[in-house]
């Protein structure tokens, strides 16, 4: 698939094409200019954030690159220990929830940023998430993100975010293994994530449930408005974009 061929966000039928964006910023300690222009030339409906600011006037951050990036904040920052949530007007949001993941003393504490969203008729559980550096903590809490879809209650999820792991990992396999890992599915623009100067590796990546159709998935590098400065210059990690085709919801009431 060429970079012209991602689809654009549409309704078909109350199915939905939406396009996800999971990108780890580093705390917006680079240049934030920069960071927003990549965001808006993706054009997401959804954009799973890692390394959100989370201390001194975080939320006027997030505000800050919701606004620069032509969107809103829907859930997480600070209260979910860095994973953030930020969606276009098109979505409807029915819930969120900020989970902290359990503490081991002497790491960093992590977190899920999650909501339930809908696009017309189709309902959809969102997480992003960012493991552990230490192997046996990240595989624990890959199998925490698995039961945090499953207790979403919906039919269909995205979740994605910087896994501090390889394709052929633990933690990567297992959540591979639940879900599909939508580049292995539909491969679109580039691969390697990290780092921007110089990407060797994938450890950023975006899964989706069986359910969801996956049009095409990988980093946007080449796609028009999209920058090499830029990428470079944003932040440490490429962003991967995914278009997704959510079905409907058959079994959902309608919204009042």
């Amino acid at each position: 698939m060429s970079l012209t061929d991602l689809p654009a966000s549409r309704t078909e039928n109350g199915s939905a094409v939406i396009r996800v964006l999971s990108y780890n910023v580093r705390s917006m300690r680079d240049d934030n200019a920069a960071l927003a222009r990549v965001i808006r030339a993706c054009d997401p409906d959804l954009v799973l954030v890692q390394e959100a600011p989370r201390f001194f006037r975080w939320r006027k951050a997030a505000a800050r690159l919701a606004a620069a990036s032509e969107l809103v904040v829907l859930s997480g920052g600070a209260t979910a220990a860095g994973p953030l949530l930020l969606c276009s007007l098109r979505a409807t949001v029915e819930r969120t929830e900020d989970v902290l993941l359990p503490l081991t003393p002497g790491l960093h504490r992590r977190g899920f940023a999650t909501a339930v969203v809908r696009f017309g008729g189709a309902r959809l559980g969102v997480l992003s998430c960012h493991l552990s550096l230490r192997a046996d903590e990240r595989h624990e809490q890959a199998g925490m993100l698995l039961d945090r879809l499953a207790a979403m209650d919906v039919p269909h999820a995205v979740a994605g975010g910087d896994l501090n792991d390889r394709p052929d990992g633990r933690a990567f396999g297992a959540l591979a293994g639940g879900l599909q890992d939508c580049w292995a599915v539909r491969p679109w623009g580039t691969e390697h994530t990290s780092t921007p100067a110089d990407p060797r590796q994938r450890i950023d990546a975006i899964f989706a449930t069986p359910g969801v159709e996956v049009l095409g998935c990988g980093v946007p590098t080449g796609l028009a408005g999209v920058e090499r400065a830029d990428l470079v210059a944003a932040t440490d990690h490429l962003p991967v974009l995914a278009a997704l085709r959510v079905p409907v919801d058959t079994a959902a009431a309608p919204l009042s």
